[in-house]
């Protein structure tokens, strides 16, 4: 161990544990974010995130895992090899700092771990080896007081146990250390003066949903790191946080959203697909994202294609991860109606779309030669997936197009959107199973991540809706949805998708079911971190995520942390309370609630034009809807009710009736068109 582990001296006194880990920003970072949450209220209870950039652990456990006390407690080393688990009750990440006295000489070793599986001396992996961190030590000397602060570049990205323990520098030497205090000093969010000053909210009747949403929130805060953290490979073991992930620049400022907090700390663009419009609904963390969207763009290559994983790795040859971010850049936009960002990207997106639309061929369809994805077994050619992500990517391009103001360009890949509609719904649908297929030609798995997609995306034909997300539901078992193109595994990345997609097809108890089964089960786990969703896991329940598939059979490289997991967030505002915007900052907007098994649900967020919030009730033979969004916008409601009878509905205020309704007999839902402000409507069946 102590051959592969760094040795750091001590090097500074207790006075100065405060200077280095006073409130506010992330050292030198500018401390331009938010320092007011924009909601407040009971909801506030759910949140993660802590009141100060300076933390310290809640309990105390022995070697064999054993409480001994709450922090701050007893905290002795006696002898050699000696050991105390200090648990943060959370995920954390940043800097620790200890305070100790020092009877005899040896060494004070550190090592992390986020899942409780692997508390000891040796810490998790993360640096890419597949075998252990190792852990970091500080050299002691007999003291009565001294102060160990970990070396910048030895930054741990997240954990929530961290082991200490004490090597004596032979057998026969005597090493006792007392630790008098331990702090961390949060390395996240690093903008950020409040780190609990989220600009969206969300809450309901069901308080595990309220965990649930919260932990992704708090999940992609552990994601936005200052850009020189980032992790540097390859090392030769123990691990490098020192990589400047902010492309073109040596500065430290802004913020850049990587794929987990452990590991990678790499902008991986796939990911964005998920992580861009929950980040935007929950912490509203929009020059985050603007950052690290035009990271990616500047790291372009010269024929267009965008990377598969950013500065640090510069990895291309994704034509999925490259359409996400295509993808990615058009919810930024929607969000915030960014036009100078546009203006300074447009011909890189361009080139980006005249890249992967060269792809298409005769049939209408992509043609993948770029296979590196997100782990599935299997991509290229006429893959099913990638064709989804094609009619999203060419359907949102159509908007970019519009809203710059290039309508032959809109015209050109709304017709193309329109071909590859109907080659997926007629080469691609599998009438046998009520599924896509995995490609036009494989027809021996269907699989979860291409028939989400079609739901979520609306690519597949809405008269297929009920049938492809019942037949999604045929993958699931008591702890999520087994992946079919990933054996034996639960992908949070695809299971983010197919709750959006039976939410498209208005299937939400269907959808809650699968983030309780599967979100609700992690967040239980005892051995979990109780704040944020992990990447994956096995069927088995086990955290061996991808182990014989890329990860090496290294159970502890699963990220505990990432931001790919954060699906629910999104869902619970945009699908279940209900409201998203149609136009960029929310010119025009929808309301459309479900409701499942809930009684209430609510939640808000904010654009550039202030804040959206909505918020519905049931009661006897109806329900109560408001809201509140900025003077000027236009919006539709969208009103659940019986099949086959239109409620009635009654605004509180006169003004907000248009006196326009149109009633779906079929679907049961009533469309409204309604202006801005606030209104609430009482709705009887």
């Amino acid at each position: 161990m102590l051959l592969t582990a760094s040795i750091f001296t001590l090097c500074m006194l207790l006075s100065q544990i405060s200077s280095s880990t006073a409130a506010g920003c992330w050292r030198n970072t500018p401390c331009n974010g938010p320092s007011v949450a924009a909601f407040s209220g009971t909801w506030d209870q759910y949140n993660y995130s802590p009141a100060s950039r300076t933390v310290a652990p809640t309990r105390i456990l022995s070697s064999d895992k054993t409480p001994i006390s709450s922090y701050p407690g007893p905290a002795s080393l006696k002898g050699n090899g000696s050991v105390l688990i200090f648990d943060f009750g959370k995920e954390v990440a940043g800097i620790v700092s200890i305070a100790y006295g020092a009877k005899g000489s040896g060494q004070l070793g550190l090592a992390f771990s986020e899942a409780w599986n692997w508390t000891g001396p040796n810490s998790d992996s993360s640096n890419g080896l597949f075998i252990p961190d190792g852990a970091i030590f500080a050299n002691v000397t007999e003291t009565n007081l001294a102060n160990y602060t970990m070396p910048l570049d030895k930054l741990r990205g997240g954990f929530r146990y961290l082991t200490v323990f004490v090597v004596a520098n032979n057998a026969a030497a005597v090493i006792d250390v007392e630790i008098s205090d331990i702090t961390l000093e949060i390395g996240y969010q690093p903008s950020w003066p409040n780190l609990r000053a989220y600009q969206g909210y969300f809450y309901s009747s069901d308080d595990m949903l309220n965990k649930i949403w919260y932990a992704g929130a708090y999940t992609l805060q552990t994601n936005a790191i200052p850009p020189p953290t980032g992790r540097s490979f390859p090392t030769r073991g123990g691990w490098e946080n020192n990589q400047n992930l902010y492309f073109g620049s040596t500065t430290d400022s802004g913020t850049i959203y990587v794929d987990g907090s452990k590991r990678d700390r790499t902008v991986w663009s796939g990911d964005l697909a998920i992580a861009v419009p929950s980040i935007l609904v929950s912490t509203g963390d929009a020059d985050g994202v603007r950052n690290t969207i035009q990271v990616l763009y500047n790291d372009q290559r010269d024929d267009g294609m965008l990377p598969f994983a950013g500065p640090g790795l510069n990895i291309y040859n994704s034509d999925t991860y490259h359409m996400a971010v295509l993808i990615g850049t058009w919810q930024y936009f929607l969000y915030t109606n960014d036009k100078t960002f546009l203006t300074g990207i447009w011909s890189r997106y361009t080139r980006a779309m005249a890249f992967i639309t060269a792809k298409i061929d005769s049939t209408g369809s992509i043609f993948v030669t770029g296979t590196e994805d997100w782990g599935r077994v299997g991509q290229g050619e006429h893959n099913t997936e990638a064709q989804m992500l094609l009619y999203k990517t060419l359907t949102t391009g159509a908007s970019m197009a519009t809203w710059w103001g290039d309508s032959a360009l809109a015209s050109a890949w709304t017709a193309q959107a329109k071909t590859l509609k109907a080659e997926i719904n007629s080469v691609y649908w599998n009438p046998a199973v009520g599924a896509f297929k995995n490609s036009d030609v494989d027809t021996a798995v269907h699989p979860e991540d291409a028939n989400s997609m079609s739901l979520a995306f609306e690519a597949a034909d809405e008269s297929r809706y009920g049938t492809i997300s019942q037949s999604l539901t045929k993958n699931w078992g008591p702890i999520g949805a087994i992946c079919p193109e990933l054996p034996n595994n639960i992908v949070a990345f695809v299971q983010s998708f197919e709750i959006k997609g039976h939410l498209v097809a208005r299937q939400a108890s269907r959808a809650l079911d699968l983030i309780r089964r599967s979100w609700g089960w992690y967040m239980n786990h005892p051995d979990g971190t109780a704040s944020t969703t992990i990447e994956g896991y096995l069927a088995d329940g086990s955290f061996g995520y991808r182990s014989l598939y890329g990860y090496q059979n290294d159970y502890s490289y699963t990220s505990h942390a990432h931001g790919w997991g954060t699906g629910p967030t999104d869902a619970l505002t945009s699908w279940i309370v209900g409201i998203t915007l149609t136009q960029p900052a929310g010119s025009s907007w929808q309301l459309a609630p479900q409701f499942a098994d809930l009684t209430h649900a609510e939640g808000g967020f904010t654009t550039p034009l202030g804040k959206f919030v909505a918020s519905w009730t049931l009661q006897e033979n109806g329900y109560i809807l408001s809201w509140g969004v900025p003077d000027g916008t236009i919006g539709t409601l969208i009103l659940p009710a019986a099949p086959g009878k239109q409620p009635s509905v009654k605004f509180s205020t006169q003004s907000g009736d248009s006196g326009t309704q149109s009633f779906n007999s079929t679907t049961g839902l009533l469309s409204i068109p309604v202006g801005g402000g606030s209104n609430s409507i009482t709705v009887t069946f």
